[in-house]
């Protein structure tokens, strides 16, 4: 059992951020081999864990029931081996498992736990890692946030970094899971942080002006695409941006990813665009006063498509092949484990017209930028 290093949060302090992207039913591993989610029973309120296997001919779900249901909140998610790690919130204590099927039963293999007293503190799941063999977990309390590897270590739980701030967020930098991004909010104005796993240092990374709150949604790392929230272009009303890691370009904000009384998020790029972030195929989440619907985008196009989504679809979850397809999954009475294959239509490659700049100061002294490319700064702030 392990310490949660985190401070009590204060009454009324326990409500998230903004966050950047809402709760997908169904997580998907980093390679697309596995996806996992929380079921319903025969009974209405018993939940059980389900894996699904994506990289078979055909879609197929195996239950991951145990001893008894799980709580509406656990949280579920698939390792490359096809392992779901389960994290869970007993008597204080945030406890990790790893589930797999033998046979007619399902094996638990419990991993330790982060105690955690307050009984309204943060602890959740980041996203799968890219290597698909290790499982991280952030942690949020009223002044500081600390990132662990909770699945694939040797001895349990490890503290790994501390951050100073309130954090959300959480994307991969790297193919290794050495380096995350998170959104910090400190000072009452949230930027993005890098986090270094292996040493724990932690380094700024996103600062589009000084007033601005600026998230980091989704990074490509092949073709080094970014996805952006940010209130920089016009305060108070967050824009969807997409810029280019290395590149000395500004943040653009297309009016293409901008609907009227609905609310745009992305949640899946397309890999193997290497070095072609401009023709990258975007897949979008769409919230609007009809219901959720599926949007794709590429920043060389001017326009947004928007598709019905199948229906049953696992709002927020999918992936798209190297040659465009998107594949979404979904789950229904008569289907209740299928994936629904699109294929976006095709719009002449036009160049997206430059938005204007945000222009802010440069800072008195060089920040230090823990990445191999071009800074990141000089992107978002020039």
């Amino acid at each position: 059992m392990t310490a949660c290093a985190i401070e009590p949060t204060a009454e009324g302090g326990d409500e998230d951020p903004v966050p950047p992207v809402p709760p997908a039913p169904c997580v998907i591993t980093a390679d697309g081999a596995y996806a996992a989610r929380l079921a319903r029973g025969p009974h209405p309120d018993a939940w059980f864990p389900e894996r699904w296997t994506l990289d078979g001919p055909e879609p197929y779900a195996v239950s991951l029931p145990v001893h008894q249901p799980e709580e509406p909140g656990t949280e579920v998610q698939p390792l490359a081996d096809g392992r779901v790690l389960v994290r869970r919130y007993v008597e204080e204590r945030h406890t990790f498992s790893l589930l797999y099927p033998t046979g007619p039963g399902t094996g638990e293999l419990p991993l330790g736990a982060v105690e955690c007293p307050q009984a309204r503190a943060r602890v959740r799941l980041l996203p799968p890692a890219p290597c698909g063999e290790r499982a991280y977990a952030l942690a949020v309390g009223e002044r500081t946030s600390t990132v662990w590897l909770v699945a694939g270590g040797a001895f349990g739980p490890e503290l790994l970094a501390e951050v100073p701030g309130r954090c959300s967020g959480g994307v991969w930098l790297d193919g290794t899971g050495r380096m995350l991004a998170l959104d910090r909010e400190l000072g009452g104005r949230t930027k993005t942080v890098a986090v270094d796993l292996e040493h724990g240092e932690v380094s700024p990374l996103l600062q589009i002006a000084a007033d601005s709150d600026d998230r980091l949604l989704l990074a490509d790392l092949d073709s080094g695409l970014l996805l952006i929230r940010s209130d920089a272009p016009s305060p108070g009303a967050p824009r969807l941006g997409w810029g280019v890691l290395g590149s000395t370009l500004p943040v653009r904000f297309p009016e293409s990813l901008r609907l009227p009384d609905c609310a745009l998020t992305p949640f899946a790029v397309q890999p193997g665009q290497i070095l072609l972030p401009e023709r990258c195929a975007v897949a979008l989440r769409i919230d609007g006063s009809f219901g959720t619907w599926v949007g794709t985008w590429r920043p060389a196009e001017r326009q947004l498509h928007q598709l019905a989504a199948p229906e049953g679809w696992l709002a927020g979850s999918g992936l798209w092949t190297p040659d465009g397809v998107l594949r979404l999954p979904y789950a229904t009475r008569d289907e209740p484990c299928a994936v629904a294959h699109l294929i976006p239509p095709a719009t002449p490659v036009q160049p997206e017209p430059a938005a204007p700049e945000v222009t802010v100061p440069e800072p008195a002294a060089p920040r230090p930028v823990p990445l191999q490319q071009a800074p990141l700064s000089r992107l978002v702030t020039n």
